[in-house]
């Protein structure tokens, strides 16, 4: 399954940690979207987001955590 070197709680506060971060990413660029409106920042904050999230998901399915 995942990390056999780390607890369950470990994986837990670093599943809930990157979490954390993928949200926050998204609203800082639903923020920067509303209030600056620039389109290649939109774009590369969507990205950048979508990365982080899909981490964060990937994380959880490695490591048999439900969502």
């Amino acid at each position: 399954m995942g990390d056999r070197s780390k607890t369950r709680s470990q994986v837990k506060d670093e599943s809930r940690k990157r979490g954390l971060v993928a949200g926050g990413a998204a609203v800082a660029t639903g923020v920067a979207t509303a209030t600056v409106g620039v389109v290649p920042l939109t774009v590369a904050g969507l990205a950048g987001t979508g990365y982080l999230t899909y981490r964060w998901w990937k994380h959880r399915a490695k490591n048999g955590l439900k969502f």
